[in-house]
C-alpha cells in the first residue's frame, strides 16, 4: 500500500503546474524563459540562432484573461515550460505598451504600433520565425506560423513542436499534425 502511495504522488508530481508566472509592474505575467532584450528583432533572431533556438514572441495586455489562462494553466506545465526553455527564444511585447521595438526591416515603432502593424488582434498571440528572415521583412510577414489566442496544453505542446520540426514547409497542416499526435498522445 505504501509503495502504491509513493507511486501517486510522484505521478500528481509529474501532472501537477509548477507555479503561476509573476506578474510585472507593466500587468504582464513574467515568466523565468522570457528574455529582456532591446527588442529589436534582428538582434533577437541573431542571439535566438546562436542558442540554437527559435525566436518566439508572444503578445499580451495587462488583465487579459486569457493570458492568465496560458500562465496558469497550460506554460506551467513542466513539459511544456521545459520545452519553451530548451527551444524557443522568447520575447514579450505588450499590446498597449510604448517600449520602442524594431522591426526586421528596421522601423522602430512603439509595441502598441508595431502590433497594429502587423495585425495582431487577439491576446495571447504568439509569432514563431524562421532561422532566416529578410532585412525586407515585417514581423507579421516572416512569421512561418501564429497562435492567436488561448489554447490547451495539448494544443499549445504540439504547436511548439510542429514549429521546432518546421512543419510548416511539409504537406501536413497544423490541424492534421495536431490530429495525428493527440490520438498518439491518447493511445
Amino acid at each position: 500500500m505504501r509503495h502504491l502511495l509513493i507511486t501517486l504522488a510522484a505521478l500528481l508530481t509529474l501532472a501537477i503546474p509548477v507555479s503561476a508566472a509573476e506578474m510585472g509592474d507593466d500587468g504582464l505575467h513574467k515568466t523565468p524563459w522570457m528574455r529582456d532584450t532591446f527588442k529589436d528583432l534582428s538582434e533577437d533572431l541573431e542571439e535566438a540562432n546562436a542558442e540554437g533556438k527559435r525566436l518566439m514572441v508572444i503578445i499580451e495586455q495587462r488583465g487579459c484573461i486569457y493570458c492568465k489562462k496560458m500562465h496558469e494553466e497550460v506554460f506551467p506545465i513542466p513539459k511544456i515550460a521545459e520545452y519553451i526553455e530548451e527551444n524557443f527564444f522568447v520575447v514579450q511585447m505588450n499590446m498597449f505598451g510604448d517600449v520602442e521595438v524594431t522591426d526586421f526591416d528596421g522601423t522602430a515603432l512603439p509595441e502598441k504600433d508595431m502590433v497594429k502593424r502587423w495585425g495582431a488582434l487577439f491576446t495571447p498571440t504568439i509569432l514563431f520565425f524562421p532561422e532566416e528572415v529578410g532585412e525586407d521583412a515585417t514581423g507579421g510577414t516572416a512569421a512561418v506560423a501564429t497562435m492567436p489566442g488561448a489554447f490547451g496544453r495539448h494544443t499549445t505542446f504540439n504547436m511548439f513542436n510542429w514549429v521546432i520540426e518546421k512543419g510548416y514547409e511539409g504537406d501536413e497542416s497544423f490541424q492534421k499534425y495536431h490530429a495525428r499526435k493527440f490520438a498518439e498522445q491518447s493511445e
